[in-house]
């Protein structure tokens, strides 16, 4: 039996890092990928697949010319799926090779098969060649998520879909239905949108993207619309089968739709069947999740478990962290001990939107005083040269003392710009940074100043308000 000081399963954003954690510290790693490829999800169904076709839809589809100089065409006659995923595969294989590189920099050792847990120190491999025993001081849970796959729905891959299995669709259909407006289904609805599809996504609640500031929201949702997108609210799937050569869909109220395809994206859940985790002794939670400690420790001392195979926030950006932090702890290595508490997101539909901190929904739930400052990117001189002029940044800061509270931002290069707001956030600062700073001209950041001006207006306003 070969010993190891920590074996990997899943070489994932959290696996990946993880293992390098350890092993830039000097351990013996291993990592197990039952896949033929490195990556996980993060790499190869999900992350980067679905951002680059996002890229590929802008593109094909002429949405960022017709900002920038009105023109508007329809999509090149008998465009294939393979058109559009030609990026895609491109992309992958060039972050398979950073991963490998990775790895052997590392001298990390990657051991392709399906693992199982015998005991909290050692883990079982089977592959093609048969069966391999390693022991461990430590094991890694990073084996991610799947979509989940409700009751009663027959996912055929060629009719009805779920979220990993989308791009490999062997054509583009006129008309699609999306099931669920979280971060997956907004994203695809609005990709799809822009390639000329008539998408109509089902939200049983009154809104998409719950978690996002309801302002933010209803600009995405406008946008949306103006493209094309049909959002039915407040009704929820009840029946959905493919039919001769059709998707039939009835929905709760009793209407009944056909399409052309389904995307089913009602959640996912983490990867743990077969793995051996409860005869461990691991305690699971619902949909599978590992139940961890704050330093991202099971139930069981030397079994640690990090990303989407723990649940919220499943982001490849914290997955790393909390390997990182989890691997610090384990090995006690005093260097990466906790994973900061301010956590920017991103949703990378058409068009983006990113946040970090507190939304107004939330100062009001928790009766917290704000105001709010906000700057158009339709008065940026950045915005009028690239066509960008449907975005926005919103901070949402303190009355009393100024300090950032959150920041909100909607248009091309959220995810970018949200980090100036994060650090701001993170070192307590007041909107006065970004009135003292300077920022490139033209940009897009410099879309803070002026919010952060408009900003202190509403304070004076609120100000001769409190003195009446």
């Amino acid at each position: 039996m070969e010993h190891f000081d920590l074996v990997v399963i899943g070489s994932g954003p959290a696996g990946e890092k993880g293992a390098a954690q350890a092993a830039y510290f000097g351990k013996r790693v291993a990592i197990i990928e039952r896949a033929t490829h490195v990556g996980g999800a993060g790499i190869n169904t999900g992350t980067l697949p679905s951002k680059t076709l996002r890229e590929t839809a802008l593109y094909f589809s002429g949405l960022r010319q017709r900002g920038l100089y009105g023109i508007d065409y329809s999509l090149r006659e008998n465009l294939t799926v393979a058109d559009l995923m030609h990026r895609k595969e491109i992309v992958i294989q060039n972050e398979w090779r950073i991963i490998s590189a990775n790895l052997a920099w590392h001298n990390i050792q990657l051991i392709n098969g399906e693992a199982s847990l015998r005991d909290a120190h050692t883990v079982v491999v089977k592959s093609a060649e048969g069966e391999r025993e390693l022991s461990a001081d430590v094991i890694l849970i990073a084996t991610g998520s799947s979509p989940l796959h409700p009751g009663g729905i027959l996912f055929d891959h060629e009719y009805i879909y779920d979220s990993d299995d989308i791009l490999h669709m062997d054509r583009i259909p006129k008309s699609m239905v999306v099931i669920g407006g979280g971060v997956i289904g907004t994203e695809y609805a609005s990709v799809f949108t822009a390639l000329g599809v008539e998408v109509t996504l089902v939200e049983p609640r009154g809104r998409i993207l719950a978690f996002v500031d309801s302002e933010i929201v209803t600009s995405l949702t406008e946008h949306l619309e103006m493209i094309g997108l049909k959002f039915l609210y407040n009704d929820k799937m009840t029946r959905i089968e493919a039919h001769n050569g059709r998707v039939c869909m009835e929905l709760q109220s009793g209407s009944t739709h056909e399409f052309d395809i389904a995307l089913i994206a009602s959640g996912r859940h983490s990867n743990v069947q077969g793995l051996g985790l409860e005869e461990a002794g691991v305690k699971l939670g619902d949909r599978g999740l590992v139940i961890v400690n704050e330093k991202y420790q099971t139930s069981v001392p030397n079994i640690y478990a990090a990303g989407d195979v723990i649940g919220f926030p499943a982001l490849a950006s914290t997955s790393m962290e909390q390997a990182r932090v989890a691997m610090v702890h384990a090995f006690d290595l005093h260097y990466k001990e906790k994973v900061s508490s301010v956590l920017p997101l991103a949703v990378y539909s058409i068009p983006e939107i990113s946040a970090v901190g507190l939304t107004e929904d939330e100062c009001e739930e928790r009766n917290i005083a704000y105001l709010v400052g906000r700057a158009s990117f339709e008065n940026s001189a950045r915005g009028q040269i690239t066509g960008a002029t449907n975005g926005m940044i919103k901070l949402i800061f303190a009355p009393e003392d100024k300090r950032l509270l959150g920041a909100h931002i909607i248009g091309e290069q959220a995810s970018e710009l949200i980090h100036i707001a994060m650090h701001a956030i993170t070192r307590k600062e007041t909107i006065d940074v970004f009135i003292e700073a300077v920022y490139n001209y033209p940009t897009l950041s410099d879309s803070y100043k002026y919010a952060a001006y408009d900003g202190l207006g509403r304070l004076r306003e609120w100000l001769q308000n409190r003195k009446q």
